[in-house]
């Protein structure tokens, strides 16, 4: 297979746990062929609906049944694969299948921590896993924390302050403009076209938002007016690769919006049946621009303790200098095309399939484990 550096040894018993987005699927069938004792059909995982009220973006970071399916007939190449949605019953589940490996693109629900809870009780049971361990997959959510360990290794980030309450708001002395935050989010839950404020009443206005609507403190950056990238990485220690990088094309954007990813232009204005060309993938850039990204991007997959794949997002500064935005260790893996998905993306570039691209990180997960 094109791109493949996959050698079959021989074939593991892998457990893909998942979120599947509660809007798209009631059920994904696990077809592994064991009938139910009970009714006689084979397995399958119900998905539990919820039925609060719930915000537009509350399950953007979750897979739709299309990816989990994709992922699944992926690792089916060589392997032997299970389906586990990750919820209050993945321990009993885990304990009782102990499964080889776990390809893990689990995001949760519930907390700051929500994307360690699956890897915590992986480690719990000895049972291998794809991606980064609990600890970084915690710092790199809260992306106060993960500006901070970058500050202090020298790599460039927007200055920041994170507000925890209403009170602050009148102690506020930050300088305009800025973006306003969820402190720990990812897929662009929480940030809009209106996150952009440029004068202090639009300031307060989102914060309050922030602190209300999603219950966790806002992160209020230095807005950066240069070229934003994407950047895949791929691997572990000396085998770790850089992917072509993509860059965020605002000018596609609808006319008079702020230049940003925002929810609006990743899941709203750019869709299947109406497809803009938000990303341009290889990015046209220098080759000294090329190397610095790189660079930066390599360092900081290192110094965050990244491990078998990451997307990390960078933006370039007054001076052209990239600064790192945040991070991406459980990266949004969409298999259409016409969906824009930016890791498969920087695959396809790279040579590598969606099924080469998903079966490379399993095999960096089964290398670094020693399987």
């Amino acid at each position: 297979m094109k791109g493949s550096s996959y050698r079959l040894q021989q074939r593991l018993n892998v457990a893909l746990v998942f979120n599947v987005k509660k809007e798209i699927a009631e059920e994904v069938s696990c077809d592994d062929g064991e009938p139910d004792k009970n009714t006689g059909r084979n397995k399958s995982i119900e998905i539990k609906t919820e039925l609060h009220k719930t915000k537009a973006d509350t399950y953007a970071e979750w897979d739709t049944e299309d990816t989990i399916l994709a992922v699944k007939a992926a690792l089916e190449l060589y392997h032997d694969v299970s389906l586990i949605e990750a919820n209050e019953d993945s321990y009993q589940t885990l304990l009782q299948s102990k499964p080889d490996i776990v390809f893990n693109i689990a995001e949760g629900l519930r907390g700051p921590s929500r994307e360690s809870q699956i890897p915590v009780i992986l480690e719990m049971l000895n049972i291998p896993y794809t991606g980064s361990d609990p600890l970084t997959l915690g710092i790199c959510l809260d992306k106060s924390r993960t500006k901070e360990i970058l500050s202090y290794y020298k790599i460039l980030t927007p200055p920041f302050v994170v507000i925890n309450n209403l009170h602050q708001l009148s102690e506020l002395n930050i300088a305009l403009p800025c973006i306003v935050k969820p402190l720990h989010e990812g897929s662009s839950k929480g940030i809009f076209n209106a996150s952009v404020v440029r004068a202090e009443e639009e300031l307060h206005q989102q914060i309050k938002k922030v602190l209300v609507e999603y219950n966790e403190p806002a992160l209020v950056e230095k807005y950066l007016t240069g070229r934003e990238f994407t950047v895949a990485v791929l691997g572990n220690d000396s085998d770790v690769r850089v992917l072509p990088i993509v860059e965020i094309c605002f000018d596609s954007l609808p006319e008079g919006v702020n230049p940003i990813y925002s929810y609006e232009a990743k899941w709203i204005w750019d869709t299947i049946e109406n497809p803009i060309d938000v990303h341009e993938c290889p990015a046209k850039i220098s080759p000294r621009l090329q190397k610095e990204i790189e660079d930066v991007c390599r360092e900081t997959y290192r110094v965050l303790r990244c491990r078998d794949w990451c997307r990390i997002d960078i933006r370039l500064d007054e001076q052209n200098r990239p600064n790192v935005l945040e991070m991406n260790p459980l990266p949004g893996i969409l298999p259409n095309p016409k969906e824009h998905s930016c890791f498969p993306q920087a695959a396809r570039a790279a040579g590598m399939d969606y099924n080469t691209m998903i079966n490379n990180v399993l095999n960096a997960g089964i290398k670094r484990c020693n399987l």
